[in-house]
């Protein structure tokens, strides 16, 4: 397989996990570009922002259009979480490379067993509590500044089992923090010598902003909880590689 297919394909799939999803992109794109295009880590790392962020503007802007953003929640969550995520990013640079990716999977799988328990039952939405929402914002900053992910694996459970957001408000209010923090972990490592590959970055993003359009249609036909469900397992799935990857010699 050729580097352009593989970044082809690689770009689609993200673009419908960021699209139909909320998240996921930056957790695929990420060992995408690491394992079938062969990019060091600290280059993925910044190539994955640079795909995730624009192809999270690129689903916001359909979310918004029918309604699926809850734009108070959103901008608290990512308020919160752009000075954390810096911070965060300044340690991970000191910590090795199989610590980060050890607690990236064990993260990855906790946000992915709480997707699989049953939804509790009440109201389909709580009310916005400015320090409730402040408070997760910043614990998701900081653990999108240390992982050097987009956060919208850890966002979306966090907006549906704290905050009480239907799955496909969740979805799309998720993509706008994605969007801010992502855009604040690149200005942060602005500068810093990272070379990025052009030929394999500019497919990539082009597959997954087509890919995003096609994920959003995808989360107006198909169940809440049958989102929610398939995002779980792409999420342990995830995990487990990047675990054994890390651990097996």
């Amino acid at each position: 397989m050729t580097a352009l297919i593989a970044a082809l394909l690689a770009g689609a799939v993200v673009g419908l996990a960021l699209g139909g999803l909320g998240g996921g992109g930056s957790v695929l794109a990420v060992p995408a570009l690491i394992y079938l295009l062969h990019f060091d880590p600290a280059d993925a790392t910044t190539a994955g922002l640079v795909i995730v962020t624009l192809t999270s503007v690129t689903a916001l802007s359909g979310h918004a259009r029918d309604g699926n953003v809850a734009w108070r929640t959103g901008l608290l969550f990512a308020a919160a979480g752009v000075v954390p995520a810096m911070l965060a990013g300044a340690v991970a640079d000191r910590v090795p490379a199989t610590v980060l990716v050890v607690a990236f999977s064990a993260v990855a799988a906790l946000a992915a067993t709480r997707m699989l328990r049953p939804a509790a039952t009440g109201p389909a939405a709580l009310p916005v509590r400015p320090a409730r929402a402040g408070a997760v914002g910043a614990g998701l900053g900081a653990v999108t500044g240390f992982l050097g992910v987009g956060g919208g694996f850890l966002a979306v459970p966090a907006l549906v089992g704290v905050l009480g957001l239907a799955m496909r408000r969740a979805v799309g209010t998720s993509l706008l923090v994605i969007t801010v923090n992502s855009l604040a972990a690149l200005g942060a490592r602005a500068g810093t010598g990272t070379h990025l590959d052009w030929a394999v970055v500019g497919p990539f993003t082009a597959a997954a902003v087509l890919g995003a359009w096609d994920g959003k249609r995808l989360a107006a036909k198909v169940r809440g909880r049958t989102l929610q469900t398939l995002f779980a397992y792409v999420l342990l799935a995830v995990a487990l590689f990047m675990l054994a990857d890390a651990l097996v010699p």
